[in-house]
């Protein structure tokens, strides 16, 4: 496995569309291995193949504390309920937090890195990660849907994974 650079904004990678995976192989076994051990040496929650350079549908999220690894192939979001503000970051925008409303509740159908399909549904946080990441799939990012920037210093400190600002 390796650590791969992070795309930073404002590389025109992170804007564009990307393509649907339809070869199962190493090939994508090792960009999955890759990406989550850059989105980990980061201390990031979440990360999609265009933040590594790879215009393809996947992404990773990872909220620790204990959960499965979500790895989506081909994302594809059937269903979303609520919605609540909180503050986000992003790999590709360092430094920078801003409050972003996003729907409460997201259900997702995506392929496992083999090809198989399965389904998932999330609420509140892992939700929220799950939807930013798929956004990058799609070229969209995060600080367009900012709808105030926070400051570094209002930020608390985390106690818990995945509160306080943290990096998706």
């Amino acid at each position: 496995m390796a650590i791969l650079e992070i795309v930073k904004n404002p590389s025109p990678l992170l804007t564009q569309k990307c393509k649907e995976v339809k070869v199962f192989d190493e090939k994508l076994c090792k960009l999955l291995d890759d990406m989550y051990e850059t989105m980990v040496a980061a201390d990031g929650v979440g990360i999609a193949a265009p933040q590594v350079g790879e215009l393809l549908r996947v992404a990773i999220v990872d909220l620790g504390e204990g959960d499965d690894v979500i790895e989506m192939v081909n994302p594809v979001v059937t269903a979303i309920g609520g919605s609540e503000i909180d503050i986000e970051g992003c790999l590709s925008f360092p430094g920078l937090y801003g409050e972003v409303e996003r729907p409460y509740f997201v259900r997702v159908e995506a392929q496992e890195r083999d090809g198989s399909l399965y389904e998932l549904e999330a609420e509140d946080y892992e939700a929220r990660a799950i939807l930013h990441e798929i956004d990058h799939l799609d070229g969209v990012l995060f600080d367009s849907k900012i709808r105030r920037i926070v400051d570094p210093s209002e930020l608390e400190p985390a106690e818990d994974e995945g509160e306080g600002g943290e990096m998706i």
